[in-house]
């Protein structure tokens, strides 16, 4: 669906030039959510302007269907739409409805279909009684929405999200996200932005991160957190364990790391789990609340990830 062929891009500055972006490579297929992730000026922004035909990258190819964006093949332009972070793709003084069908004649949308597919879209969205008030009354998690509305107008196959949740409250992201499970569902092709690493982990099925201009990491996202998981256990007891129990636990072959006389962290020597069954022999017959394997997430893998040194 969208493909992303060795983006580079260089800026002129009084240091001389700036290689913003290194010979970036992804694709998105439909129905597929990549998160695309990175530090601020890893390159992010640069790639994503690039991405949406905002700027031309000095080399490399952003190609839709099979339509080149980079040379502004306008059938390319036609199967993206985007949802900038802050609603900055509203007009304010205009009222929802307005900016809709503003949008849906950018799109040459005849005005009667683009009225019903506002109307449609306004529905989904729990709008409908928003549709005469101006952007600037809407709350922000309703101006998101109106954005996102805006995006879908003309119904792409691509989906550019820069931050869709950011600074929304439970119910307003839980509706933002809902919409994007939705539109990956009916195969939209979605690359999403976002700073907030627990919306990137629930909502991505592969991820992609950034630094330094250059593509560190591309995977499955459940790949990627299983590859970053680490073999220890957790250990909670419903009741404080006696210090002879306690000191016994030092002859077992692997460390045990005693956070408090109820809770026990546990790393078998050489990934050896079947020795944790040692450790749960030792426990009886004191009651357990908690057994259970550390799995890493979106945060901690980014962490390693962009703080490490050298490739990854």
């Amino acid at each position: 669906m969208l493909e992303v062929t060795g983006l580079t891009k260089r800026f002129r500055s009084r240091t001389g030039v700036v290689e913003a972006v290194r010979g970036v490579s992804f694709s998105v297929a439909a129905g597929e959510v990549l998160a695309f992730l990175g530090p601020n000026g890893a390159g992010k922004t640069t790639t994503i302007k690039m991405t949406a035909g905002l700027i031309r990258p000095d080399q490399g190819t952003v190609t839709i269907h099979g339509l080149d964006l980079c040379h502004r093949q306008s059938a390319a332009v036609q199967h993206i739409g985007a949802v900038l972070e802050g609603s900055r793709n509203l007009y304010w003084r205009l009222t929802v409805m307005e900016n809709l069908l503003y949008w849906g004649a950018m799109r040459r949308i005849p005005y009667r279909q683009a009225r019903l597919r506002a109307m449609d879209l306004l529905e989904q969205v729990g709008l409908t009684d928003r549709a005469k008030n101006t952007v600037q009354t809407l709350s922000r998690g309703m101006q998101q929405k109106v954005a996102l509305c805006q995006a879908l107008m003309h119904r792409p196959s691509v989906l550019l999200l820069d931050e869709p949740t950011l600074g929304l409250d439970f119910e307003s992201s839980e509706g933002i996200k809902n919409m994007v499970r939705h539109l990956a569902t009916d195969g939209t092709a979605i690359l999403l932005t976002t700073h907030q690493l627990d919306v990137a982990e629930e909502l991505s099925d592969r991820v992609a991160i950034i630094r330094g201009g250059q593509l560190i990491l591309e995977d499955h996202t459940k790949a990627v957190l299983q590859q970053y998981s680490r073999s220890a256990y957790a250990i909670v007891t419903e009741t404080p364990l006696p210090s002879s129990v306690l000191a016994s636990m030092s002859d077992l072959p692997g460390q045990v790391n005693v956070i408090s006389s109820q809770r026990l962290q546990y790393v078998p020597r050489d990934g050896d789990t079947e020795t944790l069954y040692d450790l749960l022999g030792l426990l009886k017959p004191y009651p357990l609340l908690q057994v259970e394997r550390h799995q890493a997430d979106l945060a901690e893998v980014f962490q390693q990830v962009v703080n490490s040194e050298g490739e990854v």
